[in-house]
Order: C-alpha cells, then structure tokens, then sequence
C-alpha cells in the first residue's frame, strides 16, 4: 500500500546554505555544466572527424537514447543501494568512459561506432546520476522550495554558459581538449558528493531484501497510487508532444534561419536570463497550493512560441523567451518541491524515475514530426498550436482537483 509521508519541523533543523548544501550545489552545478558543454564538443569533434550532421544525429541520440531508457532502473538501483553511492559510481564512469573518448579524438580519428557506444556508456551513467538528485535535495535542505530555487537558478546559468564557454574553448583548443576538460567536471562532482556528511551512502529506511524487481514493482504502485503526480505526467506528456517538442524544432530553426545565429544566441542567453529569475521568484513566493500556482505560470510559456509565430521584432523575441523562462522555471520549482516533500524518501528515487521517464518520453517524438508536420500544414499554424497548448495545459492541470488542492508541505 502507497504511503504519505509524516513531516515534523523542529527548530534544529539546520539552515539552507549549510557546508553540505554547499557541497551538493557545487556538485550539481558543476555536472551541469558538463552536461551543457558536452553537444557543443561532440558536434565539433564528430564534424571535424568527418561523419557529418548525420554522424553529429547518432552521437547526440546516443547520448540521450540510455537515459531515457534506463532513468526509470537508475531510480531503482538509487533506492537499493544508496542515492549519494550511485551518483559518484556514475561520476566515476562519466569521467573514465568520456576520458576514453578524449583520447581517441586526441590519438586520431575513431570509428563512428566507438563514438555511439562510448556516449551510450555516459548516456547511461546520467541515467544513474538523475534519480540520487531527487532523493538528496531534501536531505542536505531544510527549505526544500528555496533548495530547488537554487538548484533551477544554478541550471539555468549552466545552460547559458556551459555552450558558451565550450564554444570559446573550441576557438584556442582542439575538441578532443573540450571533450577532457568536460570529462573533469564529472571529477569535481564526484569528489563533492564524497566529501557529504549529512548523507549516507547506504539506502535511506529499507527494511527486508527485496528483488529489483519487486522494487520497481513498489516504485510504480506508490506513482500510481497518487493522483497528482501521474495526472501532472499524462498532461505533460500530451505538452511535450504538441508544444514543447515542436517548439524546439521549429522555433530554433527559425530564430537561425530568419533572424540569424546571433539573434539566436540573444534570445536563448534571455531564455536562460529569464529562467533564473523564475528560479529566485520560487524562493520567495511560497503559494499554499504549489501546482495550483505553477499551472497558472505555464501560461507564459505560450509566448514563446507565439512570438515566433508572429515574425515580432529580436528584441521582442527575446522578451518572449524571457518572461516563458520565468513562468517555466518557477513551474519545476514547484513540482520538483512537491514531489520531494510528499513522497517518501525510500521510494523517492524511484518514483522521481518515473514521473522523469514520463515528462521526457513523448519530446523527441514532438521534435521528430514537426518538420514532416510543418512541411504540410506550415510552421507558423504549428507554433500557434505550440502556443495554445500552454493554455490547454493549465486548464487540464487546474480541472483535476488532486492537482490543483494539493497543499505545500513545509520541510
């Protein structure tokens, strides 16, 4: 049977900004930017080898392909064997396998193959990695709502950064140098979550030694068992395939095609520029039905691809980004929050697992048939579409009374 979770506040809690959030932020921060520079690397390495757009497709799908696939048994294994564990065994693959990969472009060129199966390798361990994010935030922070605004502020600077400064580095180096120096920052991540001393590195709470497979079994029954959290999933699911997904085709091709790679490069720093201030207004506002509030900020996603659609002025294109970005990040604030504070921390990666799986599944295929989709009825009717499916979202989201009256736990 699915359980809640009992939370008590005691005033020796500790604060927010303690030695091991410190730690973890750090960590964190630093694997995301890894995570940000490495497509820029692997494009310029495998163009430079001599495998094209279509070899760069291959790498950047075998990269992504494993953890989509193996994201949901990462969360089992976090919750057998221990969160903080898992993510520096996954730390400690990254580096070695990416290493590897350093030193075949370093030594020459490698067969397309030995490319896909070492970016598989790493594909994998993040699959590992993602889950123990879930389980620790709320372990190393009293404030999990401010931990998360944090963690969303620190994303969102990578993201902008991360494609930047491995873009510089590809101006005074060689990829394979890229590729290394990205490879160390799993290093620096590893070495952080070693040095916790909140968290163990054992699981949290199991009792009994059950099989992987009634495990997963378990992490399943306590998703489904919540209406909120797996109506949140279907609904996002039916976004990600009609809005997010054809956004990011479209909308990119055009902002490069139309307006040109540096208006492109403007309106994704004011994306990213608008997602860290969506992360500091999570820190500050605590809404007392946290889904309710962050279903009404999806509605400014909608003009992201809106502006678009409307050929607006770059400055304006921009602003658009921006304002999505701080409706979007203040959305995942206040679904990772609640996620983290009404699950149980022995199922947490687990059930952090599925609801991930669930939000990214139908993506891809949203971004994989817009072009064929565009090609037939426009791109322009598309991104309206994109558009209204913000509006769509947030009323599907605030019709379901398990979504929209689910109190903030304080923790």
């Amino acid at each position: 049977m699915a359980r809640d979770l009992q939370v008590k506040e005691t005033s020796t809690d500790p604060p927010l900004w303690t030695a091991d959030f410190l730690l973890f932020l750090t960590a964190r921060t630093i694997s995301l930017l890894g995570d940000a520079m490495l497509p820029v690397a692997i494009t310029a390495a495998v163009i430079r080898a001599g495998y094209g757009t279509s070899g760069v497709g291959y790498a950047l799908a075998a990269l992504v392909a494993p953890f989509a696939a193996l994201i949901i048994f990462g969360g089992v294994l976090s919750d057998r064997f221990g969160a903080r564990r898992l993510m520096v065994v996954s730390d400690t693959v990254r580096l070695c396998f990416q290493a590897v990969l350093a030193l075949l472009f370093l030594l020459g060129t490698p067969q397309l193959w030995q490319i896909l199966v070492l970016l598989a390798l790493v594909g994998a361990g993040s699959a590992i990695f993602q889950p123990g994010v879930a389980s620790i935030t709320p372990r190393v922070a009293r404030d999990v709502q401010k931990a998360n605004g944090t963690l969303r502020i620190s994303e969102s600077v990578t993201a902008v950064i991360g494609p930047s400064l491995a873009g510089l580095l590809l101006v005074v180096s060689s990829p394979a140098t890229v590729v290394a120096l990205d490879a160390l920052t799993y290093g620096v991540s590893g070495v952080c979550l070693l040095l916790l001393r909140s968290v163990p590195m054992g699981p949290a709470g199991r009792s009994g030694g059950s099989s992987f497979r009634a495990d997963l079994v378990e992490g399943w029954r306590e998703f489904r068992a919540r209406t909120w959290l797996w109506s949140v999933i279907v609904v996002f699911m039916l976004w990600q395939l009609a809005g997010a997904g054809p956004t990011m085709t479209l909308g990119n091709s055009t902002l490069v095609t139309d307006y040109g790679a540096s208006t492109f490069g403007l309106v994704m720093s004011s994306l990213g520029a608008g997602s860290v201030l969506g992360g500091i207004v999570a820190i500050r506002l605590r809404p007392r039905y946290p889904l309710r509030a962050g279903a009404l900020s999806m509605i400014l996603w909608s003009l992201m691809p809106l502006g678009v659609a409307l050929g607006l002025p770059a400055p304006l294109i921009a602003g658009c980004y921006g304002v999505s970005g701080v409706g979007m990040a203040f959305w995942i604030v206040m679904f990772h929050t609640s996620v983290q504070t009404h699950i149980p921390q022995d199922v947490l990666g687990r059930v952090h697992a599925y609801d991930a799986a669930g939000s990214l599944v139908m993506k891809p295929v949203g971004q994989a048939v817009a072009g064929p989709l565009a090609v037939v009825a426009g791109t322009v009717p598309l991104l309206c579409v994109s558009a209204s499916m913000a509006f769509v979202a947030c009323a599907l989201l605030l019709a379901i009374p398990a979504v929209r009256g689910l109190k903030r736990v304080e923790r």
